[in-house]
């Protein structure tokens, strides 16, 4: 990575999604923090339900910034929380 962003991840482990979400929910909420790279939810293998939980990658480092200064997140009735990923 280029710059200050070599020190910090530009990636981030969500807990508590919603079983109803899904990748495109998941990008279209987190959208509006930054340019999202990528979003996904994880979803089990031999249920297909998902797992309650996924990953989002962004494009800037200001998008980290966005998220912080948002104190409560809610996806679809769910306060969702989010944590720094490798």
């Amino acid at each position: 990575m280029a710059g200050g962003a070599a020190s910090r991840s530009l990636k981030i482990f969500v807990g508590n999604v919603p079983w109803t979400v899904g990748h495109r929910e998941l990008r279209n909420y987190f959208a509006q923090f930054g340019k999202v790279s990528w979003a996904q939810v994880i979803f089990d293998r031999r249920t297909g339900l998902s797992k309650g939980y996924g990953f989002v990658s962004f494009q800037k480092a200001s998008a980290l910034d966005n998220l912080d200064a948002t104190k409560k997140h809610t996806l679809e009735q769910n306060t969702i929380f989010f944590q720094p990923s490798e």
